[in-house]
């Protein structure tokens, strides 16, 4: 029991060591030392849990995908108003590419490559349930009348662009990066006013 409880362990020290270098200092290319050398571990550690440094990446960009969907899937299956429902949406994603601001450029690259994790058969209804509840409040006049497709592409691209285009943008306005984390702090209620008319 002691020796498995220590391979969960180790495993899960590699893992979110891994993810903090790709996806938190942006360092897609490091390799299996330099991943072994900030866990503290033998690099022959990595191949025995994960094989290759590949799919160790592979493993822990999945990983994160899958938490992204399921905390969607929490804060849009609650009964809270639309309004509330993104903004804590907002909170929890602001707070992610706090922690790792590479992940969002990451999986725009990956999902161009056909290569991103979504389980359909559960964001088709959760979609469906989302769509009803925008046209609702499009109904009270909480909301610009718009298809709710197009509610949902503005909300995505006022959220994702800055983070995803966050080198690009820092670089061409010649902005700091905390001067840049300044602007990303009120993101969430510009979003939320321009989203919505109350």
């Amino acid at each position: 029991m002691l020796v498995k409880e220590t391979d969960q362990d180790t495993e899960k020290l590699i893992m979110e060591t891994a993810k903090n270098i790709f996806f938190g200092e942006g360092r897609f290319n490091a390799t299996t030392q330099e991943i072994a050398d900030a866990a503290g571990v033998n690099r022959t550690l990595i191949n025995y849990y994960f094989r290759s440094r590949d799919k160790l990446f592979e493993i822990v960009f999945e990983d994160a995908q899958r938490q992204e969907q399921e905390l969607s899937e929490q804060i849009l299956n609650t009964n809270l108003p639309l309004k509330e429902k993104l903004s804590q949406h907002l909170d929890n994603f602001f707070e992610q590419s706090k922690k790792y601001p590479y992940l969002e450029i990451y999986m725009v690259t990956q999902a161009n490559q056909g290569c991103a994790f979504k389980d359909k058969d559960k964001m088709g209804p959760l979609l469906d349930k989302f769509y009803l509840e925008i046209a609702l409040e499009m109904d009270k006049g909480n909301i610009e009348k718009m298809r709710p497709e197009q509610f949902v592409l503005n909300f995505i691209s006022l959220m994702s662009f800055p983070i995803s285009m966050r080198p690009l943008i820092q670089e061409s306005m010649s902005l700091t990066k905390e001067y840049y984390d300044t602007l990303l702090s009120e993101r969430k209620e510009i979003i939320i006013r321009t989203l919505f008319k109350q």
